[in-house]
């Protein structure tokens, strides 16, 4: 699956050494990037949507929605596999940006996302047309704003939730580790985490799973894999069956699309190699 940032060891800032950066969070850099882009590019090859597929969490997510109990999903995650299970994009706010659109770091027009994927996975650096200024799948870079559209809706959203799930999280980077606190004080909270994070010190910031600094007792935790989770909590729903057939079929049918992808790409390129050795033998013949 796609690695997460800081788990020790496996996290994707544990495996950037080969990138031969100063320091691992510069690949994220917006300075770094501007002098040496190369490195973000690799790893964006290795990253891009369309090699992953969205896992049992993501499919629960889109079930809640088809229910209507989804108010919004927000997360930190950059590889649209919200998308690729089946939010709209209305129902998803991408804090830190996404490889969903593309554009020009210097003057930010914007680009067409499939020609930014085509020159990633060919070696090349993709240039803007007016500017001739890299171009980078829209993903929030150290050193760059949030997105607007996160700002608004995380004032307006949370003064509506019902019920809060977190999960899949260090709870570590503000200001997205501050939502959970912009709920009311009454409203119930889960994480569902292999640890315990985001834990407060006093009764208005972060998690009391103990109960001990609020009247109201609020706060639950589930230790484990996301997927566990939703599991157990689609089962106590009532529909653990329906999820799971949802994330086979949905499955099934990314496994087709990815190999027919394939396919295409291999006739393509093989399509290129007759065509070049065409060519070249006409060169022979001339000479």
């Amino acid at each position: 699956g796609i690695p997460d940032f800081r788990s020790p060891g496996t996290g994707l800032y544990d495996n950037l050494k080969r990138y031969d950066l100063p320091y691992a969070e510069a690949i994220f850099d917006i300075d770094y990037f501007a002098k040496k882009p190369e490195p973000f590019y690799a790893l964006a090859k290795e990253l891009y949507p369309g090699n992953f597929k969205p896992t049992i969490s993501h499919y629960f997510i889109r079930l809640l929605a088809k229910r209507g109990m989804l108010l919004r999903q927000f997360t930190q995650n950059i590889d649209t596999l919200e998308r690729r299970a089946g939010l709209d994009d209305d129902q998803i706010v991408e804090a830190h940006g996404s490889f969903h659109t593309a554009s020009c770091v210097d003057c930010r027009d914007p680009a067409d996302i499939e020609w930014v994927k085509e020159r990633i996975f060919a070696g090349a650096i993709p240039q803007c047309r007016a500017c001739s200024g890299p171009v980078k799948p829209n993903i929030v870079f150290f050193g760059e704003p949030l997105p607007s559209r996160f700002h608004t809706l995380a004032q307006e959203d949370f003064k509506k939730c019902d019920l809060l799930i977190v999960m899949g999280t260090s709870l570590k980077v503000q200001p997205f580790c501050s939502l959970m606190d912009r709920v009311s004080q009454r409203t119930p909270r889960l994480l569902i985490n292999r640890e315990a994070v985001g834990v407060g010190s006093n009764s208005t910031r972060g998690f009391d799973f103990n109960g001990e600094r609020q009247k109201y007792r609020r706060d639950a935790l589930f230790l484990g894999s996301c997927d566990d989770g939703c599991l157990q909590l689609a089962k106590l729903l009532g529909f653990e069956d329906e999820l799971l057939e949802l994330h086979r079929t949905e499955h099934h049918r990314l496994d087709q699309e990815m190999r027919a992808a394939r396919d295409n790409h291999t006739d393509s390129s093989s399509g290129a190699e007759d065509a070049l050795a065409e060519a070249l033998e006409r060169v022979k013949l001339s000479l």
